[in-house]
């Protein structure tokens, strides 16, 4: 640990640092995330697969780790980038270091970086590719000429299930389950397998390649679309997935699986600049009028000028404008772009859950 290491951007900057974590190079798309709490949920969020993520937040890693906050089985990153690392951690739940996580994942870090000055370069020039280097910031230049860059990457299919199989199957204590929800997998979190189950549904997760047909024999009572990484326009397997779904069994998508939504509807989505990333970015639900504080990690949105007939943004984001939501008048489909299973927070966007079992229950239309 600690050898010497640098962060190489596509516009030619170099960053040094020191290396912690599993010693080797890496490479992906450069982002941030805003968030002060919550490196465990990002390290295993599979929608951060293919990406460096960079903490603006510059202590991290003092509460130490929780097998039970992984968001995923594994660490998702392609590297993770921090100002100061903390290798004595303090509290109750952290079983192990930051860096004795990572090395147990595979993935590399660097520490000691000016993270607000790269910071500052993604928010002025936009997201862009990155490495990790060791030793020598040539080495991360040198390797970009030979690999696919994030954009042209299906993401989905490295993070997906790999086959359906029912999620902690509630137990009769519990009330037993009282609907069937089928999650299609594009990088589902746990903490919505968990939302699921706390309000009485039996949860079956199925791999993102999953045909309308192999979803339906489930017999759902809804389907839920998950978060993942990766462009949505991508999807095309998905997308026809989704159109076979649509009309046959209440739908929810959310984050990317907003996005395949509004793609088998006939909207378009684009790129952002620099991505929604973070613990506080504000959105207004428009059928309420109450702005919460979201959650978010997504760089593509959904194109406003092409939505469809009969197709609605139900929640703007109050910073851009782009659409964070979207509701249907004739289908009984309803999406969020950002994340209301948020996990450490803020869990104010929880009632999204509530709103979905309701418009299953009620077999009719979201309001």
């Amino acid at each position: 640990m600690d050898r010497r290491a640098y962060l190489v951007m596509e516009d030619g900057s170099v960053y040094p640092g020191r290396s912690f974590g599993a010693q080797r190079d890496s490479y992906g798309e450069l982002v941030f995330t805003t968030g002060m709490t919550g490196y465990q949920e990002a390290l295993t969020d599979p929608s951060y697969a293919g990406q460096l993520v960079v903490l603006t937040y510059p202590l991290v890693g003092n509460y130490g780790i929780n097998v039970g906050d992984n968001e995923s089985i594994r660490a998702q990153v392609a590297g993770f980038v921090v100002r100061e690392h903390c290798l004595t951690p303090s509290g109750e739940s952290g079983s192990s270091t930051l860096h004795e996580f990572l090395v147990s994942q595979g993935i590399p870090g660097i520490h000691g970086v000016d993270t607000r000055a790269v910071t500052k370069r993604l928010r002025s020039r936009g997201v862009m590719m990155g490495g990790i280097a060791l030793d020598s910031p040539d080495r991360a230049a040198a390797r970009w000429s030979s690999m696919p860059r994030y954009d042209d990457v299906d993401y989905v299919r490295r993070v997906t299930a790999k086959e359906s199989r029912r999620w902690e199957t509630l137990q009769a204590s519990e009330g037993g389950a009282r609907r069937r929800v089928v999650v299609n997998d594009y990088g589902a979190k746990s903490s919505i397998l968990r939302n699921l189950r706390e309000r009485g549904c039996e949860v079956i997760t199925a791999p993102a390649w999953a045909t309308a047909a192999e979803v339906l024999a489930h017999r759902p009572d809804a389907v839920l679309l998950s978060p993942g990484p990766g462009d949505p326009a991508l999807l095309d397997y998905v997308v026809n997935t989704v159109k076979g779904l649509l009309g046959k069994t209440p739908i929810m998508g959310i984050c990317l699986g907003h996005q395949v939504v509004a793609r088998a509807l006939g909207a378009g989505t684009f790129k952002l600049r620099f991505g929604h990333r973070g613990a506080n970015h504000p959105v207004k639900d428009l059928a309420t009028g109450r702005v919460y504080i979201t959650a978010q990690n997504h760089g593509y949105a959904v194109d406003a000028s092409t939505l469809p007939k009969g197709l609605r943004a139900s929640h703007v984001n109050l910073n851009d404008g782009t659409i964070e939501g979207l509701v249907h008048s004739e289908i009984p489909v309803m999406t969020i772009q950002y994340h209301s299973e948020a996990s450490p927070g803020p869990r104010d966007n929880e009632y999204i859950f509530d709103r979905f079992v309701a418009m299953v229950d009620g077999g009719g239309l979201p309001q």
